[in-house]
């Protein structure tokens, strides 16, 4: 038997309703936002990952699924959404109608340990709006994601922060660069790594030994320039504005090169360690790192699975609404019933009908194990008289008697 590769996994018929619930909202939400759906490759050339995401990172230095294809071209199947939004917004020349709201939602792949809600390959959802470098714009994106968290009947808290500009962020690295040599000893060995390459990245750390050295850390938000400053001010007025809750942490810096000003994240209860369920924040430089015109951007990303196990953890549940209308059980009369389904459905019914050769009594546990709302039998009687008794499966009312069945026959 060939079985599924590891970190991966299948979505079976009787669960893949929960995600076209998720998927309904998701486009309702964004619809409300005016934000329209973009769709890139699933692959993208490797260098665009390098420069977009960052050769320092974990993402691209351990992660990612790169291969030569037949031309002995670099491809990688892509880590994450935004670098790929970036280069179709480059590539299309979408820098001429700004601004531009996009949504993604997409298939993501990811070389590490799988763990809950986040497999080798997982799902998701994604918003980037590109264009403005307004505080108003942070906060519009985040209320977005606030919004759809309300629709699911969920309320992961959020945290913000600022990480500063390019030049603002000079100061920060070399005050914790120093911090940390202080601590260097007492430091895991990926962090000595990353104090050489990304010293940011070792605020990230899920070690215990170094998020304890960590409590005493340099704050990024004690080195923001006047811009980042009344930036960053900007958006938590902004969120003040609009009743949503917020943490300031200045641990938050996300895992990607990109970032600059805001960070931010939404973390969800009863998840464990790895309970953030979406990230995102302000990436200014990313556009021009990748071969455009400087161009401020600002989105999040979500992992499908994790925002699954987050309903499920918070005792939602999802009903199962994608039950056909109607099953047609046939007492020797499968023609007819054939051409009844087909009638039905031409005006918008949903059918399901018996295409084996069953027992009557058979077809109608059938008709209940697939949650079918109704159901008639249509036998020789009830194709001569045109009568049938239409059958509640599900309670509620009485049985219904059609009179004249032909009516429902094109």
């Amino acid at each position: 038997m060939i079985s599924i590769p590891k970190g991966t996994k299948d979505v079976l018929p009787d669960e893949s309703y929960k995600w076209h619930y998720v998927e309904d909202k998701i486009k309702n939400i964004t619809r409300l936002f005016d934000v329209k759906e973009i769709r890139t490759p699933t692959f993208e050339h490797t260098e665009l990952f390098l420069r977009g995401v960052g050769e320092t990172t974990d993402v691209v230095n351990k992660e990612m699924y790169t291969f030569l294809d037949k031309g002995g071209r670099s491809i990688t199947l892509k880590p994450e959404g935004t670098a790929g939004c970036a280069r179709a917004f480059i590539e299309n020349g979408l820098q001429q109608n700004l601004p531009i709201r996009t949504y993604y939602e997409t298939s993501v792949f990811r070389y590490e340990k799988p763990q809950a809600g986040r497999l080798r390959e997982h799902h998701q959802f994604g918003v980037e709006f590109y264009g403005v470098d307004t505080p108003e714009a942070d906060v519009e994106v985040i209320s977005l994601a606030n919004t759809f968290f309300g629709s699911l009947g969920i309320k992961p808290r959020l945290n913000i922060n600022s990480i500063g500009c390019s030049e603002c962020r000079k100061d920060y690295h070399k005050a914790l660069t120093d911090f940390l040599a202080d601590n260097v000893n007492e430091l895991c060995e990926t962090c000595r790594e990353r104090m050489k390459t990304n010293p940011l990245r070792v605020l990230d750390c899920k070690v215990p030994t170094c998020k304890a050295i960590l409590k005493d850390a340099p704050s990024t938000l004690d080195y923001l320039c006047d811009n980042c400053c009344a930036h960053h001010e900007g958006v938590k007025r902004g969120l003040e504005n609009l009743g949503i809750e917020y943490d300031v942490n200045p641990k938050i810096v996300r895992g990607l090169d990109y970032y600059t000003k805001t960070v931010f994240e939404f973390i969800a209860q009863g998840l464990g360690s790895q309970d953030t369920v979406c990230g995102g924040g302000r990436y200014n430089n990313l556009i021009e790192s990748v071969g455009g015109k400087s161009c401020p951007a600002v989105g999040f990303g979500m992992g499908l699975e994790r925002l699954l196990m987050t309903l499920e953890s918070s005792g939602i549940v999802i009903q199962n609404t994608e039950t056909p209308d109607i099953f047609i059980g046939s007492a020797g009369q499968k023609e007819f019933c054939q051409k009844l389904a087909c009638s039905l459905r031409s005006k918008g019914v949903s059918v399901v009908y018996d295409l084996s050769d069953r027992s009557v009594k058979a077809q109608m546990k059938y008709a209940d194990k697939i949650n079918a709302k109704y159901s008639v039998v249509i036998g020789d009687e009830e194709v001569k008289t045109g009568k049938v008794v239409l059958k509640n499966m599900q309670g509620g009312s009485e049985d219904a008697v059609i009179e004249n069945l032909a009516d429902y026959i094109k």
